[in-house]
């Protein structure tokens, strides 16, 4: 009996793994400085004199290395085996490792920072501030020198070497100070990290057929237009971008014809939303706010924007009973995204347990009477009434 042909198929659009977007981060994190061309004495210096004048508007990390540091005296755990000791110091907490990292860990480490200044002595990152420093040439670490930002001249120094001018990219205008200029460095470094704030895109959580509700709770037209519609408006003068959250292909509303992003976590409600708009773009923040909320006003998305802090995992609103985060109207930083992936490997999929439990910017809202949500008919009813009468 003649074997059946194989199939042949074209390997020209085939992929092993999914094509995800990959957020920008380099060793340690999406804005790192690799400092180098000084001993290592001069670029802890640098750091914590920078550190010292920032710290109060960023949350600044150095990575350094101490290779002439002692083993673990003999009372540590880690000689007698451990893998990892933690200590609490009161002041601060003390992890002692034995495994080394790589980038992966690096940048789950370093997650809550704005900042990693990094000793490129020892290592490399993705952007670098170069010292122009007799006692450190860098005539050998060229290679190191991939995108370097800013140059700094050390004590006695007035120009910059030849061999680091034809190295440079050809036109590169790269700011120079001098070392010691502590004030002209921290201006550089603010300015540098304004302009690496992320864009800020809009997400409508569109939900679905609401069981209370009986019908599709986005559908409903309190303002003469679906309230999908109504957010999508409303978000779109604060953000980069605005697009509508569906659980389902089959769910969305193809004559509203709006930009649509559908749930690639399904059966976990708002917090899949909230992950899959992150995995769209985990370069962005994103401003998610709920299609159950008709009271909700743009003087409320204002103050929100207005009062970001991109420190923070997220900014958002105490709810209205004054007891908890209120996860639906809630800018979501970058930082967020392995945060939450984090929380689902534990069981979690309640976007109000992230935001209990990390590190959160929260404020009181102008008028927590934006935030009632409508769940029954009778609730749809009287909140038309009333919008109606308030228009009138």
């Amino acid at each position: 009996m003649k074997k059946p042909e194989a199939k042949v198929t074209s390997l020209q659009n085939y992929h092993k793994h999914p094509k995800l977007t990959r957020p920008n981060l380099g060793e340690y994190h999406r804005n790192e400085l690799a400092i180098l061309g000084t001993p290592c004495a001069n670029i802890r210096n640098l750091a914590n004199r920078i550190i010292q004048e920032l710290y109060a508007k960023y949350q600044i990390a150095f990575a350094d290395a101490d290779h002439n540091a002692p083993a673990a005296d003999d009372n540590s755990s880690l000689t007698h085996g451990a893998a990892l000791e933690f200590t609490d110091k009161i002041t601060y907490r003390n992890f002692a490792y034995k495994q080394t990292f790589n980038a992966f860990q690096n940048r789950s480490l370093f997650n809550d920072a704005d900042l990693v200044l990094v000793n490129g002595n020892h290592f490399t990152a993705n952007a670098q501030i170069i010292i122009i420093d007799p006692a450190k040439p860098l005539e050998k670490k060229l290679d190191k020198l991939t995108n370097v930002q800013l140059v700094l001249l050390a004590d006695g120094v007035s120009e910059i070497p030849a061999y680091i001018n034809e190295h440079l990219p050809v036109g590169a205008a790269l700011p120079i100070l001098r070392l010691a200029d502590t004030l002209a460095i921290t201006q550089f470094l603010n300015k540098y990290l304004s302009n690496r704030q992320p864009a800020l895109n809009g997400l409508v959580l569109a939900g679905g057929q609401s069981r209370r509700m009986q019908t599709d709770k986005g559908s409903l037209a309190y303002f003469g237009k679906s309230q999908r519609l109504h957010v999508h408006d409303m978000l779109s003068p604060f953000c980069h971008e605005t697009l509508v959250s569906y659980a389902h292909n089959q769910d969305v509303n193809q004559e509203e014809q709006l930009p649509v992003i559908l749930d690639r976590f399904a059966g976990l409600g708002p917090f899949g939303g909230i992950l899959s708009a992150l995995m769209h773009n985990p370069n962005a923040a994103w401003l998610t706010v709920a299609c159950d909320l008709p009271y909700l006003t743009a003087n409320t998305l204002a103050y929100l924007v207005q009062n970001r802090n991109p420190s923070k995992l997220a900014t958002c609103f105490i709810d209205s009973d004054n007891r908890f985060p209120e996860p639906l109207i809630t800018i979501w930083e970058p930082r967020a995204y392995p945060v939450m992936l984090q929380f689902l490997s534990q069981g979690y999929a309640c976007p109000r347990k992230v935001l209990i439990n990390t590190n959160i910017e929260l404020l009181e809202a102008p008028d927590t009477h934006d935030f009632e949500n409508i769940n029954f008919p009778e609730q749809r009813d009287e909140a038309i009434h009333n919008l109606q009468k308030y228009r009138s």
